[in-house]
């Protein structure tokens, strides 16, 4: 296979990302050697010196499309290593397949929560946090909403808070007296548990009578459906979808509403919905080299713009950024490898 073959567009990436366990297998076109570790079992490197064996990765379906596109990249030079990425939710993979153990890397659009560290340590793994990129939580609606350009954090809660608000008009008097259809992200994302802190003002606390999903997608289609639609997402998949959907611009109470944006995210102007994304690294997958080298790439293209920016959509970290999160990822594979 070409390396041309194998690069996938920005819109493959996130349209990839279709279901609510959607796993992505990055492999070669060859027969891998029964030595890889595509068995399950160890890698390492082969009798040639090359790198080899299985990484399993779950997590966020907003920073899937960033690992999908890292590990594309990673497997130009490494193709003796096969890579599998889930798209779980961030709360869904932690629970599910990176503390039980099942995982060298969980994806997560929010921090580790204690209850959830406390689930991996009893299962023996050691959650090292990696900042990989700064998304925008982009709020979107219907092409044909022409009477909302923008929208206040307060009224975004009195739609979203637990018994919210039920026709747009019940927000401004000058909106449509018709009922709101919502789409949002599952409670088992890291974007849900973002958002319903940011905007409502408790993790978790949201009203139930909205189509919830893992499938960021699934949001673009159904608020396009529909005319008095509303749901949010993370900025990439709106992005890939700006004909279909439109931003709403956010208002944190100064009177001067901001768009969503890169520029906007990394400058700090978007508040509240500006927010880092990380992957957490088991550290005891660590000692294997074919995992350390991975965990090395993911950091050191965390400040590449072309792949995060351009082809992503995400804000890219700085260089210094990036060198203290690879110091920190260096430290803890050589407490893993006995170094």
């Amino acid at each position: 296979m070409m390396a041309d073959e194998t690069r996938y567009s920005r819109r493959k990436f996130i349209g990839a990302a279709g279901a609510t366990a959607t796993t992505l297998a990055i492999a070669g076109c060859t027969e891998q050697n029964p030595t890889d570790g595509s068995d399950g079992g160890d890698g390492g490197s082969g009798g040639d010196g090359e790198l080899s064996g299985t990484i399993d990765i779950s997590g966020s379906s907003t920073v899937y499309p960033l690992c999908v596109a890292v590990s594309e990249q990673f497997r130009k030079d490494h193709s003796g290593v096969d890579i599998n990425v889930r798209s779980t939710g961030s709360g869904g993979g932690f629970a599910n397949y990176f503390c039980p153990g099942d995982t060298a890397f969980n994806n997560a659009s929010r921090p580790i929560k204690s209850e959830e560290e406390e689930d991996c340590t009893s299962n023996g793994v050691t959650p090292v946090e990696l900042n990989v990129a700064t998304d925008a939580v982009t709020v979107i609606v219907n092409n044909e909403a022409d009477w909302v350009d923008s929208i206040t954090v307060d009224e975004l809660k009195q739609i979203w808070k637990p018994n919210g608000a039920t026709k747009w008009s019940d927000v401004r008097s000058e909106w449509p007296d018709e009922e709101f259809e919502l789409y949002g992200a599952a409670s088992t994302s890291g974007t849900f548990d973002y958002f319903t802190e940011v905007i409502v003002g408790e993790s978790g606390s949201s009203r139930q009578d909205y189509q919830a999903t893992e499938d960021d997608n699934s949001i673009v289609t159904g608020v396009s459906g529909s005319t008095y639609a509303m749901g949010y997402l993370g900025y990439a998949y709106y992005s890939e979808n700006t004909d279909k959907v439109k931003a709403l611009a956010i208002d944190d109470g100064d009177g001067e509403p901001v768009e969503p944006s890169l520029e906007n995210a990394k400058s700090g102007k978007y508040k509240p919905l500006s927010r880092p994304l990380f992957t957490y690294a088991a550290k005891e997958e660590l000692a294997r080299e074919e995992v350390a080298e991975f965990a090395r790439f993911y950091i050191e293209q965390s400040a590449n713009r072309d792949l995060v920016a351009d082809r992503v959509g995400y804000v890219p970290n700085t260089e210094e950024d990036m060198q203290a999160e690879l110091d920190k990822l260096n430290s803890a594979i050589e407490e893993a490898q006995g170094n």
